[in-house]
């Protein structure tokens, strides 16, 4: 049986994306593969066993594209207007908080953010099937 281990996404400045990541979601270097053309950052923290992997290619300026295939990383969080007033705080821009729902029913509570080389990252309520 397959078990997910990370999704890696390519930065331009890997200080700033570290720096974002351990800011909105608690996520710090686990694990680091540092080679002449490239470096392999993993982060994690204590509530995950699957890692982001930010790859760096060295001297690259140019910014990455994401197409129109490329969508989000969804996480869940206790309490999504806590964590949207906590992004602003901390100088972040985080999307209003939306909520999602089947006539009055409430199936999901959420904001998203975008991390420095524009990839979208999902802050779902922990709720109903976001757990």
């Amino acid at each position: 049986m397959a078990k997910v281990i990370h999704s890696m996404i390519r930065v331009l400045d890997l200080e700033k994306s570290m720096k974002f990541y351990a800011d909105v979601l608690d996520l710090h270097e686990s694990h680091r593969l540092d080679f002449p053309d490239f470096a392999l950052v993993y982060l994690r923290n204590a509530e995950n066993d699957v890692e982001i992997e930010l790859t760096l290619n060295k001297g690259r300026t140019e910014a990455y594209t994401h197409g129109t295939g490329y969508g989000h990383v969804g996480v869940v969080v206790p309490d999504v207007a806590a964590a949207h007033a906590a992004l602003l705080a901390k100088g972040y821009e985080p999307a209003p908080v939306k909520e999602f729902k089947r006539g009055d029913e409430l199936l999901a509570r959420f904001c998203f953010i975008q991390d420095p080389d524009g990839y979208k990252i999902e802050l779902l309520e922990r709720h109903g099937h976001y757990q």
